[in-house]
């Protein structure tokens, strides 16, 4: 093993399980807001749900649950967007000793039969009639399978009901026998290849990392004096998700829920919920700044943007040098633009996050250190966070004080993270699952002694920090024998207005090549920014090479970062985005690789085949050297 980092102690264990929280914060603090909700999916009023009245509602519940037969062990799914009566079902789960199986809503047949079947479930709960379908259509091959409740057809109210007679002190029994290390959730891998696996985590493993983060980065949620809030939008089906959860419930952190992940509706309910902090996926991050830079552009506002976007990345960098050690913070110039933007420019980008986010974190996949840099300088400092299913979400921060763009910061306290000698990352800590439900071989595999093989690569540097470059599987060998991380070159490319998504191929192949999707909306305002003149068919020419040309800077600036033999030398821009529905991507929004392969195969063959030139080489020349640089195909 090598670059050792050693994390200090942990914080007190947990003593019981996950649904203690909900008990504990009513009796001691019985009027503070936990939770918000709207009356009205388009309301921009936010009704505050208190400590003790979340508690009696998940106790009621909880009484309806024994009511059905859900006993301690058994297995129940949830096939939910993220909505208030999510939260409100996990804990009342919990609450009894069950385990929760959440399961993305957007699962095909095959994939919901899968999960319940692997799981054992007893009952299934789904949003609504299309959910009922979906689960009545694999019944027949599920003989534990008893209920199937649906949300929108009322049926936490008729649980509720159905459990008036079971007392209270029935579900408290319950509650108290349920042990730290029994299992809360089987968390369903994003499988990005291959089947999903059941991952097992403890109430202890789901606890472990936001107790750390609330006991040393808790009060930075929010201005002081304030309580912290947040809007929960990302798939509580994904355990970054739950872990967002989790943070609030125990945390005492208000948190709203908007279900709908669509552009408008999530600026609508930042707007109208105001976080405190705001947690997302890079994605996310990288729409966002698209849109401030396409709203001034088309104001004419343009070149203004792009120079505060350069001051507040300068500047955020003079202050990552200076908590460093490494300098002496802004200069006199730089504090005296930075603070021109700011009353010009800044804070009017904030209001559209609601106006008081202070931090952010970003998780699912690395963050750019660009981005994180203008985010910081425009007065939100953006953690980009690591974990895994397997860890039951993040297990690294950034020291307070000392944080640095482009890692994901050091080990949380109590968890130990090393990186073997071919650069896969190995973690040891409280939040490492149990194993995979009912897959001995795969859990060997994976766990060695308590140590996790994340199967993720990077490097640790001199001080403990840890950059993340890729997935081991991921990797790239070209038919020279060039091994390249696909991750980089991807996220630098996605950094161009235009680039929605990339996926680096070149596996086999004399030289790496790229498939492209565009953004949609800064297309159009591209070509309408572009107005060429003269007859329709001449202009459609004009603009086609325009756009190509455009499109070769975004390659060649991802390859200005990199050595010849690890860039782009071919391209091939897609009509349409990856997405769910046709299978390439998770519902986390992670990339299907192999799927996207297999899926443009004959897309990809013909971008090789477009620009080879047939000609002698000498065994020892580079076997990509009759390649260029500029080489391209458009679909």
């Amino acid at each position: 093993m090598r670059d050792f980092a050693l994390a200090p102690s942990a914080v007190t264990s947990l003593g019981g399980g996950l649904a203690d929280s909900v008990f504990e914060t009513a009796e001691l603090r019985p009027t503070l807001p936990v939770l918000a909700r709207r009356p009205d999916p388009a309301s921009p009023v936010w009704e505050e749900v208190t400590a003790v009245e979340l508690r009696d509602q998940v106790s009621d519940l909880a009484r309806g649950l024994v009511a059905s037969g859900i006993s301690p062990g058994h297995r129940v799914a949830v096939m939910a967007r993220t909505r208030y009566e999510w939260t409100v079902l996990s804990y009342a789960l919990w609450a009894v000793g069950a385990e929760v199986v959440p399961v993305y809503p957007t699962s095909s047949r095959d994939q919901v039969e899968h999960i319940l079947r692997d799981a054992g479930c007893v009952a299934v709960v789904v949003e609504d009639e299309q959910g009922v379908m979906t689960v009545g259509s694999v019944c027949a091959t599920l003989p534990q399978l008893r209920h199937v409740w649906q949300l929108d057809a009322g049926a936490l109210a008729q649980l509720v009901e159905r459990g008036a007679l079971i007392p209270p002190t029935t579900v408290d029994s319950l509650r108290r026998i349920v042990l730290p290390d029994a299992t809360a959730v089987i968390a369903y891998t994003s499988g990005t290849s291959g089947r999903a696996m059941g991952c097992a985590l403890s109430h202890r493993a789901l606890a472990s990392p936001c107790d750390t983060l609330l006991a040393g980065w808790g009060h930075t949620a929010a201005p002081p004096g304030e309580q912290a809030s947040v809007l929960a939008f990302l798939p509580f089906s994904h355990v970054y998700g739950l872990m967002i959860q989790g943070l609030c419930i125990r945390g005492g952190i208000l948190m709203g829920h908007e279900p709908e992940l669509g552009e408008a509706a999530l600026v609508s309910a930042l707007r109208s919920f105001r976080p405190t902090y705001f947690y997302a996926v890079p994605s996310v991050f990288e729409k966002i700044y698209k849109n401030f830079l396409r709203t001034a552009q088309q104001s004419g506002r343009g070149a203004l943007f792009e120079r505060a976007a350069g001051t507040a990345r300068d500047f955020a960098e003079a202050l990552e040098r200076q908590r460093t050690g490494r300098g002496s913070g802004p200069g006199f110039d730089l504090r005296l633009q930075h603070a021109l933007y700011e009353r010009t420019v800044y804070r009017r980008l904030r209001a559209a996050l609601g106006g008081r986010v202070v931090r952010a974190t970003s998780g699912g996949s690395p963050l750019s250190r660009e981005l994180s840099l203008f985010y910081e300088g425009i007065g939100i400092y953006v953690h980009d966070g690591y974990g895994l299913t397997e860890t039951a979400g993040g297990i690294t921060m950034q020291p307070l004080g000392a944080e640095k763009s482009g890692t994901v910061g050091k080990a949380l306290p109590g968890t130990v993270i090393e990186v073997a000698d071919d650069g896969e990352i190995l973690v040891h800590g409280p939040s490492v699952f149990q194993g995979y439900v009912g897959d001995e071989a795969a859990t060997r595999a994976a766990l060695h002694g308590g140590w996790l093989a994340t199967g993720d690569i990077g490097h640790l540097d001199a001080e403990g920090y840890l950059t993340i470059t890729g997935r081991k599987k991921d990797v790239i060998i070209t038919s020279g024998g060039k091994s390249v991380a696909p991750a980089p070159l991807e996220q630098r490319l996605r950094a161009h207005p235009l680039v929605h998504q990339a996926v680096v191929v070149g596996d086999n192949r004399p030289c790496v090549g790229a498939l492209i999707t565009l953004d949609p909306e800064f297309l159009t305002h591209w070509r309408a920014a572009l107005a060429l003149p003269g007859d329709a068919p001449g202009r459609e020419a004009r603009e086609e090479n325009a756009l190509r040309e455009e499109i070769g800077r975004a390659v060649a600036a991802a390859n200005s970062a990199v050595s010849r033999s690890e860039s782009i030398r071919v391209f091939r821009v897609l009509p349409e985005p990856f997405d769910v529905a046709s299978g390439l991507l998770t519902p986390s929004m992670k990339l299907r690789r192999d799927a996207i392969v297999r899926h443009y195969a004959f897309e990809i063959d013909a971008m090789y085949q477009a620009r080879s030139r047939p000609g002698r080489r000498s065994a020892a020349s580079d076997p990509a050297a009759d390649w260029d640089d500029s080489d391209n195909v458009f679909r």
